[in-house]
């Protein structure tokens, strides 16, 4: 650490420094020189350090130019006491304002930059002295900050301080460092990880203050203290993403609620960062107290491979995509790439990860001390220690380097000659060929190590280890095997499968069944482990065993087709949704088994057969309602699994769903009629039409989608009334028709409900009757309709009409409002205007809010409806239901430009893709962070996205895109524009 070396203690920088770099550029050189005069420049040795750091290294160059006096002292003075003095000196700084002490800390910053870049390329000071000085400082400037601000919140008659001159203690308010930086191991460049917690039932706060409001606006506060850049530069940029769930949680969360995420939501990747994790600042004591009680959570009593397969993971995906899967030397990444640093530290905490939890001695923060607590303990040999501590040293000094030309945070070497020749001299060689072979090797070093530690092991599945479900006492070893295969309640997974053993269901009580059973233990729950949700697939495939009447058939056919037991396995673990389905209705998958179920597309006449086949069986009314729901659930979980398995995309999907709801209410409609007709018998000459709207009216649809629907109707005015025992109005007749409608579909009965059913878009709303004669209905759409109903129609189909003719009445009356000749600038501000009216009553900045997120689909359907509204007139080809369809018109009748249309087409798509997913897989708002492995992948899938970084990373990008082109074409979605 800073000032704990006191080898050539009192001795000046220049006096002690070893290593003279050769300049890249002797006449940079030249030029730096002509720049020094005076003492101590005139001593040779110090002019050969300079020129050549300086040349090398501008941003080391600029801040010793600057300031000669100051470059003068460093060079004179004991580096270490220099850092210690000022680590001391921004901890101790107490500025009357907020402006003073920003300025102190860059200037304090920019004096520990130069002194130790001098220090670091001389020679002077080693690799933990350089990281550990820029952690202090870290912790310093932090403290710094905080005091700052707890002392204006005491101001404020909103904190009593326990310590006037240390109001951090006893604060309740706790930093924790992550990363690098909690392990004391900054570079120059780094970001500083920070999670900020608090302790309401320990904050000494006073008056009205309130903990959740004043810690966050602390924290804010704090990280613009550090981060801001201002003229004098910045302290340092600092990350608060490592914090629980941080898409939905404040900047600072309380201490409770950390415990509670932790223990019921935290991911592996999240302890694995936690290994690091040190409170560096604030109340140390609170902050220490937390990361003991939750060590349980960071170090597991077993083995742990689960996480380390996370691990692993994460650095194939890294290799895979990120360019980073040779060893090289020119544009190579010392820290992400093959053999950089990133595999040492992952070398050391794969291992921290595995026996953590039962050695003590393992739970380190810093990556060198790990690799020797590992010798010691005899897990690596000493070769391995020396060989990875040698490797680890040398690409830390490179990453360095490339850090101090320009103060950059990057890792990359330079892709020029003479931008690797600049690091090469800066890490004192004299010959960049001969730091080149030294990269490879040290790379190649890193790689061997790393690659012997895991990436040759065996596959998983190979070898699952004691899986012994017999006898009353549990088998230890069977125990181990399901804890490592990734259950979280091994005893309570033994228990289940026992039950199965014990003949308790049906399909387990013969003997036979249970041979085969016994055979797919080791394919069955490998597949439920490799879920990412081993625990909750289990106990779905449980529930789905229970129902089940008998099992040979089944246990032999999953036994021999593992595609299908997989796909079993994704749906237990990975879609709750569909698993639900699966364990009440178990014969949905003697559809599965039909081969030619993954060769075709659902066809409407496949679900008319279908469904008239099963209303055909019904005895009442209400029996035909319950039997259209288990159709219609098991034809759902059929397109769904379609979608699983890669059978059909999301746009199939979205035209199967719209098929499946189209026939049933098709189908419904006409036993609503017969049940109407009982009573009040029917109308003569009478016609009625359902019309769809909305994701149906644009086949859309989702497994979650509601209906939204109107119904049109005429009649002849010579039979006003139902022919009926109790006649009725026409009027009344289709109202009534209407009403009976709703509740066949969307009412719950015992076999649960088929779909939630909307009739506010017809003529009026909610202040509408609820069945509107075609002409009233041309009537409104001519001289009362909202523009935004004009749009709602560009979506509108007839689903159900009959006769062909009302049908064809009712499309011409639809293309002729919406081909009316229209103001284009008039529709564009009342498009953006109800763009933001809705923003503003459901507006978020969540990117997986897909809908309404600035930028997502409810910005790209509103173009296409812009575009047919404006543009049919002269060009009726455009009109069409589709989003993507309509836009693909727009683009061909060119009033939707190339560019545009590449922005918007491929956003509907990807949208449309992960909303098919998301509607299928996952209940309530989307969090990447507690989302099961199965439900990442298939996101990943749909994206065709290699990684989920990168995926929410082009989710961002669209969204942004297409909120400009929104802008662009329609107008800017002011908030005032309600």
């Amino acid at each position: 650490m800073a000032g704990e070396v006191p080898q050539g203690e009192g001795q000046g920088l220049a006096a002690l420094a070893s290593v003279y770099p050769k300049p890249v550029d002797e006449a940079a050189a030249a030029s730096v020189l002509e720049d020094l005069e005076g003492a101590p420049f005139e001593d040779e040795a110090v002019r050969r350090l300079l020129s050549g750091i300086f040349a090398n290294a501008p941003y080391l160059r600029d801040l010793g130019l600057i300031d000669k006096d100051r470059l003068a002292e460093i060079l004179r003075g004991d580096p270490r006491r220099r850092v210690a003095g000022l680590i001391e000196a921004a901890r101790d700084l107490a500025p009357a304002d907020e402006a003073s002490l920003m300025t102190g800390l860059r200037n304090l910053k920019k004096d520990l930059a130069l002194t130790l870049g001098l220090a670091d390329i001389g020679g002077v000071l080693d690799l933990d002295e350089i990281t550990g000085a820029l952690s202090r400082f870290a912790d310093a400037a932090l403290t710094a900050a905080i005091r700052f601000c707890l002392r204006d919140l005491a101001a404020r008659g909103r904190f009593v301080p326990v310590k006037e001159d240390e109001p951090e203690f006893g604060s309740g308010f706790i930093v924790l460092a992550m990363g690098k930086y909690g392990a004391l191991e900054l570079n120059y460049s780094s970001d500083i990880d920070l999670i900020a917690l608090y302790d309401p039932h320990k904050a000494p706060l006073a008056g009205a203050a309130e903990a959740p409001v004043e810690f966050v606006r602390l924290t804010k506060r704090v990280v613009k203290i550090l981060s801001d850049r201002t003229a004098d530069g910045y302290v340092f940029r600092t990350d608060l993403r490592l914090r629980p769930d941080p898409g939905a949680t404040p900047l600072a969360m309380s201490v409770p609620a950390a415990f509670v995420y932790y223990e019921s939501l935290g991911q592996n990747w999240e302890r694995a960062a936690l290994i690091k994790a040190r409170a560096c600042a604030g109340d140390i004591v609170a902050g220490e107290s937390f990361l003991k009680e939750i060590a349980p959570f960071i170090w597991r009593k077993y083995l742990d491979y689960a996480a380390i397969a996370d691990v692993h993971s994460i650095k194939r995906q890294i290799h895979a995509h990120k360019g980073h899967g040779r060893v090289a030397v020119a544009g190579h990444n010392v820290k992400l790439g093959r053999g950089g640093i990133r595999e040492v530290e992952f070398f050391a905490q794969t291992q921290q990860l595995i026996a953590g939890g039962r050695i003590p001695e393992l739970r380190g923060r810093r990556t060198l001390d790990t690799l020797a607590t590992l010798t010691r303990l005899g897990w690596i040999e000493e070769d391995a220690r020396a060989e990875l501590t040698d490797a680890y040293r040398f690409l830390r000094a490179v990453e360095h380097r490339i850090q101090m030309v320009n103060d950059e945070q990057t890792h990359s070497l330079p892709e020029d000659e003479a931008g690797l020749a600049r690091i090469a001299y800066l890490m004192g060689y004299r010959e960049r060929a001969a730091f080149e072979k030294d990269m490879r090797r040290q790379l190649t070093t890193v790689q061997r190590h790393y690659a012997a530690l895991f990436e040759d092991e065996p596959e998983l599945a190979s070898e699952l280890g004691n899986l012994v479900f017999t006898g009353d006492d549990d088998d230890p070893d069977t125990l181990e095997t399901l804890g490592r295969l990734g259950f979280k309640r091994p005893v309570d997974a033994c228990r289940i499968i026992k039950a199965w053993h014990f003949g308790r269901y049906p399909a387990v009580r013969s003997t036979k069944a249970r041979e085969r059973l016994t055979e797919l233990h080791p394919l069955l729950i490998d597949a439920l482990a490799r879920t990412d949700n081993a625990d909750q697939a289990l106990i779905a495939f449980d529930g789905f065993l229970s129902k089940l009447p008998a099992g040979v058939q089944l246990f032999s056919l999953l036994k021999s087709n593992p595609q299908l037991l997989q796909l079993m396995a994704t749906v237990m673990g990975a879609a709750p949704r569909m698993a639900e389905v699966v364990s009440r209705r178990v014969h949905v998958l003697d559809a599965v088994l039909d081969p030619a179920f993954f060769d075709a597309m659902p066809r409407a006449a496949d679900f008319e057969a279908g469904l008239d086949r099963t209303l055909s069986l019904a005895r009442f009314y209400e029996e035909a309602l319950d039997r259209a729901r288990i159709f219609a659930q098991e034809q759902k979980f059929l397109i769904g699994l379609r979608l699983i398995s890669d059978t059909l995309n999301a746009h199939q999907m979205g035209h199967a769903l719209a098929r499946l709801a189209e026939v049933i209410v098709q189908r419904l409609s006409v036993h609503v009629v017969e049940h109407v007709a009982e009573s009040h018998g029917r109308l003569a000459g009478g016609d009625f039409a359902i019309l769809a709207m909305g994701k149906l009216g644009g086949r859309e649809m989702t497994s979650a989608s509601d209906l939204d629907l109107i119904l049109l109707y005429d009649f002849d005015e010579e039979t006003p009334k139902t022919d009926g025992a109790r006649p009725l109005e026409a009027s009344q007749y289709y109202i009534r028709l209407t009403q009976r409608l709703v509740t066949a579909l969307s009412a719950p009965t015992a076999e649960g409900q088929l779909y939630e059913v909307d009739f506010r878009l017809r003529p009026s709303g909610n202040a509408g009757p609820l069945a509107t004669r075609l002409s009233s209905f041309e009537d409104y759409q001519k001289s009362r309709a909202w523009t935004w109903e004009h749009m709602a129609l560009t979506r509108a189909r007839v689903i159900a009409a009959t006769s062909d003719d009302f049908r064809k009445r009712i499309e011409t009356s639809i293309e002729k409002t919406l081909c009316a000749a229209r103001e284009e600038k008039t529709i564009g501000r009342e498009v953006a205007s109800m763009r933001a009216r809705i923003e503003a009553e459901k507006g978020t900045s969540d990117i997986w809010d897909l809908k309404q997120v600035a930028g997502g689909m409810v910005d790209i359907e509103f173009v296409a409806q812009y575009l047919q509204l404006v543009h049919s007139a002269s060009h009726p080809d455009i009109l069409n239901q589709n989003t993507e369809t309509a836009l693909g018109k727009a683009a061909e009748a060119g009033v939707l430009s190339a560019a545009d249309a590449e922005v918007l087409i491929p956003a509907i798509r990807l949208y449309h893709a992960l909303t098919q997913v998301l509607r299928l897989a996952w209940e309530g708002g989307f969090k990447a962070e507690t989302a099961p492995r199965g439900v990442i992948d298939l996101l990943l899938r749909a994206s065709s996205e290699p990684d989920f970084s990168r995926l929410e990373a082009l989710l961002r990008e669209t969204q942004g895109r297409v909120r400009a082109t929104f802008e662009r074409l329609a107008g800017e979605v002011k908030p005032d524009s309600q």
